[in-house]
């Protein structure tokens, strides 16, 4: 009788494990099919998505060169001209303060 019982749990449990192996095969099968599920969506989707990404970086690269030189660089050019004139003509016109003219420019008079 025990081994009618031992028996028959050995017969169960190999079935058992049987069953198991086939569940684990079907669940490798189901990630396979997902795995590649997921590769085609990033060949199809996400890979034109960054395509797009990179000629918007290099459109906006060049919108970006275009402004600096046909906007920035005048009006840098413009503002020291300006500058430079106004250094100029302040320069020309000033009328030195009482601590530039020095004694002299004050009739002699010196403090001893």
């Amino acid at each position: 009788m025990e081994t009618e019982t031992l028996a028959s749990l050995r017969d169960l449990s190999i079935v058992i494990v049987a069953l198991e192996v086939i569940v684990v095969n079907i669940m490798m099968v189901v990630l396979i099919i997902q795995i590649t599920r997921l590769i085609r969506l990033m060949r199809e989707e996400v890979l034109p998505i960054l395509y797009s990404t990179q000629e918007t970086v290099s459109t906006m690269r060049g919108t970006a060169t275009f402004v600096g030189d046909r906007v920035v660089q005048p009006v840098v050019r413009i503002s020291s001209f300006s500058a430079g004139v106004r250094g100029a003509i302040s320069s020309l016109f000033r009328v030195p303060s009482e601590s530039q003219r020095g004694p002299a420019a004050e009739g002699g008079k010196t403090n001893e």
